[in-house]
């Protein structure tokens, strides 16, 4: 029982790191300061993989779709940011 309990608060601490990753990409990208927007984009691109992830896992196939779409958008904002676009 308390292997189980400690294997649910694991997975809900790593939704919590995803869901703050994501967030803290939101206050980079719209910092305004070009410089950092790079890093904004890859951290959501972080974030979109870790949350496509979890659907996966609790199969739910269109949250799935939807993250794999963001995660492949916000890899092109990285691509045109770094300059190779």
């Amino acid at each position: 029982m308390v292997q189980k309990l400690i294997e649910s608060l694991v997975r809900y601490m790593y939704r919590w790191l995803a869901f703050i990753c994501a967030v803290s990409s939101l206050f980079l990208l719209t910092s305004g300061k070009v410089e950092l927007q790079w890093i904004g984009w890859s951290m959501s691109s972080g974030s979109c993989l870790a949350w496509a992830y979890f659907a996966y896992k609790d199969r739910d196939t269109p949250r799935f779709l939807m993250e794999g779409t963001y995660f492949v958008a916000a890899s092109w904002g990285v691509y045109n940011w770094i300059g190779l676009g």
